[in-house]
């Protein structure tokens, strides 16, 4: 009798104690891959929790002020306006941070999946079985660019300009860097210096610190607050760039995790270091968000 091979990797992972270890992991282990070893993997599941201890608990992730805020759905015409502004800001400048991460990859494999994150950005669709495509679900978040089609209403940075243009905001207004505050620009150069970064292990660490931080629940936060200022405006404002990311974000932090432990397995990984490069993303990150709480606290009382 031959058991299911899924439950054959949770029967190893029971047996040595490594619950919490990712399948692909698992079979790298069965297999006796090279650098691979239930000492090995062991001591990878302390270094989980250093990493659950000491950087995932970061209050961006955790307890962010202002999406907390943004839910509750009070916000001013003038406080919204601000927000797209800045969110398309980060959104342009995210685009050279995954140019500088393609060039950067370290293999072939690792250039394809970022170049794939940036064509979708810029409006290549990921082709799957099935395509829906509409203001409030843009698109399949799953399958490949590869053979898919350009399209210019595909951009990501297209979808918030509908939202702009609803709010009263011109093109010109928004995007551009002269447009974003001091915060929202030390956020975008830190993921170009340390997302988009040459060393591997600091790339790699910015990711993860950034793929968990995108997967905590924010996206949720931010659709319910826009779903609640709809309907107190009835403006209507099309969420399709929200809603999109969050269903993507639980994806991405799963497939990093899977690219933190093969990096643990087959490189010589600093721990410290990985915390450490992590936490200075988070930190970049949580400058975003504080600038948008002051600048909102500052705009609270225009109409």
């Amino acid at each position: 009798m031959h058991l299911h091979p899924q439950k054959s990797l949770y029967d190893l992972a029971q047996q040595h104690h490594l619950e919490g270890l990712t399948l692909p992991s698992l079979l790298a282990l069965t297999k006796e891959q090279e650098g691979y070893s239930i000492d090995k993997a062991k001591r990878f599941l302390a270094f989980q929790g250093r990493i659950n201890n000491e950087m995932l608990n970061h209050q961006v992730i955790i307890q962010n002020p202002y999406t907390a805020w943004f839910e509750q759905g009070d916000q001013n015409p003038a406080q919204i306006k601000a927000f797209i502004i800045q969110f398309s800001v980060f959104s342009n400048q995210f685009l050279i941070a995954q140019l500088h991460k393609m060039i950067h990859a370290d293999t072939l494999e690792s250039m394809h999946a970022s170049k794939e994150i940036l064509a979708n950005e810029i409006g290549v669709r990921f082709q799957s079985g099935q395509q829906h495509e509409n203001l409030n679900n843009q698109s399949s978040t799953e399958g490949s660019i590869d053979g898919s089609r350009f399209s210019f209403s595909a951009a990501h940075f297209e979808w918030l300009y509908i939202i702009a243009k609803k709010l009263g905001l011109s093109f010109a207004e928004i995007g551009q860097p002269k447009h974003g505050t001091h915060a929202t620009l030390f956020f975008c150069n830190e993921l170009i210096r340390l997302y988009g970064g040459d060393n591997y292990q600091i790339s790699q660490a910015a990711s993860y610190a950034v793929e968990n931080w995108a997967a905590a629940g924010f996206w949720k936060q931010l659709i319910q607050g826009l779903q609640k200022y709809n309907d107190q405006t009835g403006l209507d404002l099309p969420l399709g760039f929200f809603i999109w990311h969050d269903k993507l974000e639980a994806q991405h932090a799963a497939h990093t995790q899977e690219e933190l432990e093969e990096l643990y397995f087959t490189q010589n990984l600093d721990e410290d270091a990985f915390i450490q490069n992590g936490n200075e993303m988070l930190a970049g990150v949580a400058a975003f968000w504080d600038g948008l709480e002051v600048q909102r606290q500052e705009l609270a009382t225009t109409h």
